[in-house]
């Protein structure tokens, strides 16, 4: 993006921002500067910058002009729907914030830049430099997907996505957002499929896309900070799959496995469990853990695949 046309978006934000009206688009031609003489190409130039604040995730909100006649459309961005409410936290809960800030980061590539934008967003809410950087071990960084804040965004607004996933255009309602190892995580209610699906954000291709209105698309899946199985994280159809492990794992299992019922308790103190499985190469991972202690009953086609799986590992 050019300085000239930035400058001009950035002015044009600040006019929508600051009118308690509507104001048509020959309103905004007339009171931020940058925009071509010639009427269709300030026209296309108008469209274009309508079309990057949207993409922004920004709310422009179209509205009639009061008394007008012929009717007039207008445009402006609700203050309250742009800012950042006061979460109102207290000193202590600042601190851990600034605390976290320090011992995990996003986006380590970005250097001193990362580390400056998560300084400026603490500063925003009121964070003071009592916690000094040199005297916190850093214990992780975390991969940031430039996608993450327009999916973050239209999860806090209910706002549908679409994206292509697989070669295939997916539409979305979005539910919540995980990180799991060492990778993003997107729960949603697929409209296509009608039923929820989980997808991974690196085999996304190309850019998300914000479809329909705030507030259209349902939270039809469970809060962010909910425990999501590596099993869970796919877009496959789900399968049940049914593990027996043996008394001497099983106590410890029954601990693992908080989300998961036995369906059956075996006399020598063994359970059979059956999960829901999107995700099977993970979903194998998690038997290996049990070596000899947990056996795959069924169904036959998942038994025999684990089989063939371990004996090409061993």
């Amino acid at each position: 993006m050019s300085t000239n046309k930035l400058e001009r978006l950035l002015k044009l934000i600040a006019v929508l921002l600051d009118t308690s009206m509507p104001l048509t688009a020959e309103d905004l031609r007339g009171s931020v500067e940058g925009y071509p003489e010639n009427d269709a190409s300030f026209h296309r130039a108008f469209e274009r910058d309508k079309d990057e604040i949207r993409e922004m995730g920004i709310p422009l909100r179209v509205e009639r002009v009061p008394a007008t006649d012929p009717p007039l459309d207008g445009y402006r961005i609700p203050p309250e729907e742009y800012y950042l409410a006061d979460p109102g936290l207290t000193p202590d809960e600042l601190a851990a914030l600034h605390l976290a800030a320090m011992a995990v980061r996003l986006d380590p590539g970005d250097g001193p830049q990362a580390a400056a934008a998560d300084q400026e967003a603490l500063w925003k809410l009121g964070g003071q430099d009592e916690i000094f950087a040199d005297e916190i071990d850093q214990v992780a960084s975390v991969p940031v997907d430039p996608r993450l804040s327009r999916i973050f965004s239209a999860i806090t607004n209910g706002q549908p996505i679409s994206f292509l996933y697989r070669d295939e255009e997916r539409e979305i309602e979005p539910g919540r957002l995980d990180f799991q190892r060492g990778r993003w995580y997107l729960t949603g209610f697929d409209r296509g499929r009608e039923g929820e699906r989980n997808f991974r954000l690196d085999r996304i291709d190309g850019d998300v896309r914000l479809v329909g209105d705030p507030g259209t698309a349902r939270r039809r899946t469970s809060a962010p900070g909910t425990r999501v199985e590596s099993w869970e994280m796919g877009d496959e159809e789900p399968i049940e799959i049914t593990v027996r492990i043996d008394a001497q794992r099983a106590a410890w299992a029954r601990r693992r496995l908080t989300n998961v019922v036995v369906e059956r308790e075996l006399d020598d103190g063994a359970i059979d469990v059956t999960l829901a499985v999107r995700n099977e190469e993970a979903f194998r991972s998690f038997v290996l853990d049990f070596l000899e202690h947990a056996e795959v009953l069924g169904p036959p086609d998942v038994r025999d695949r684990t089989i063939a799986w371990l004996e090409s590992v061993a």
